[in-house]
């Protein structure tokens, strides 16, 4: 079983693999941070933060910068991704999501979505497909507050000061 986080990156995304970090201290299943880039996609890479306005697309540039960002954020996570067409919809990018949770054998996918307010189908990102299926557990993280990634990075195991034999 895994922790499966879905990340383009975002400040979103970016809490939502920290917390399954925090999670995967006491579960101790792993984590799996999935991107899936639509290739040959500038505007959508530049949009998403991938690439700098004056920055032609490439495949990897564009994944050597998710990678390092997942590694900063949680060391032991695996970095996993696909490509799609250049124009690839939500839709698409949602059903290699959920084909990548069934294979990690996702216990839980931590999906960041600032949309999830109401309902999950209400999500207007990748989530409410992602989250639409029975096959896993899924944690919606909605903000960086009050849990904000800093507090979350100190409680991490990969920072400084963390014992993971301390209880309360």
């Amino acid at each position: 079983m895994t922790l499966v986080v879905p990340f383009d990156g975002s400040d979103l995304a970016e809490s939502a693999l920290v917390r399954a970090t925090a999670f995967d201290a006491a579960f101790d299943e792993g984590v799996v941070a999935v991107t899936v880039v639509p290739a040959g996609n500038v505007e959508y890479a530049r949009e998403a933060g991938w690439l700098d306005d004056d920055e032609p697309f490439d495949l990897p540039t564009v994944l050597g910068r998710l990678e390092e960002q997942v590694g900063a954020l949680a060391p032991d996570a695996r970095f996993r991704y696909e490509t799609v067409g250049q124009y690839a919809s939500a839709g698409t990018i949602t059903k290699h999501v959920r084909r990548i949770a069934r294979e990690e054998d996702a216990s839980t996918v931590v999906i960041g979505s600032e949309n999830a307010g109401h309902l999950t189908v209400s999500i207007s990102s990748i989530g409410g497909g992602v989250a639409a299926t029975d096959a896993y557990d899924v944690l919606i993280v909605r903000s960086r507050a009050p849990s904000n990634v800093e507090t979350l990075q100190s409680a991490s195991p990969h920072s400084a000061g963390f014992d993971a034999g301390e209880t309360e």
